[in-house]
C-alpha cells in the first residue's frame, strides 16, 4: 500500500509541474492584439492559428488528471487513518512470557557471611 502512495505522489508532482509549464506557455487573450501589428504569429510551430487549441486541450487533460489524482490520494489517506488504532485501548494486548530459571533468582545470603567479604559496616538489627 505504501508503494501506491509513493507512485501517486510522484505522479501528482509530475502532473503539477507539467500543468504549470503548459499554463505558462500559453499566451493570454491580450496577446492577440500584438499579432495585428506584425508580431510574427504565423511562423509558429503549431501553424498559423497558433498553439491555442492544442495547449488548451493538454492543459484541460492535465487538470483532470491532477484533480482525479488529488481525490484518490485524499481517499487513500483517509483509509489509512481509519485502519490505525485511535487509542491505546484499541491495540491488541502483547503478552511476553519469560522462562525463569534458578540462576535468575538471587540467593539469600546471611548477613554474617556478607560482612566478612565487605568493607562496609553491617546495618543495625532491631
Amino acid at each position: 500500500m505504501e508503494t501506491i502512495h509513493t507512485l501517486l505522489f510522484v505522479l501528482q508532482v509530475l502532473v503539477a509541474v507539467a500543468l504549470i509549464v503548459f499554463i505558462l506557455i500559453q499566451h493570454g487573450k491580450g496577446a492577440d492584439a500584438g499579432a495585428a501589428f506584425g508580431s510574427g504569429s504565423s511562423s509558429t510551430v503549431f501553424g498559423s492559428q497558433g498553439a491555442g487549441g492544442f495547449l488548451t486541450k493538454v492543459t484541460a487533460f492535465l487538470a483532470f488528471v491532477f484533480l482525479a489524482n488529488s481525490l484518490l490520494l485524499a481517499y487513500l489517506a483517509t483509509q489509512s487513518i481509519r485502519e490505525a488504532p485511535t487509542s491505546l485501548l484499541d491495540q491488541p494486548e502483547v503478552v511476553v512470557e519469560q522462562q525463569v530459571t534458578e540462576e535468575d533468582i538471587p540467593a539469600i545470603v546471611d548477613d554474617a557471611e556478607q560482612n566478612q567479604d565487605s568493607d562496609l559496616p553491617s546495618l543495625p538489627i532491631e
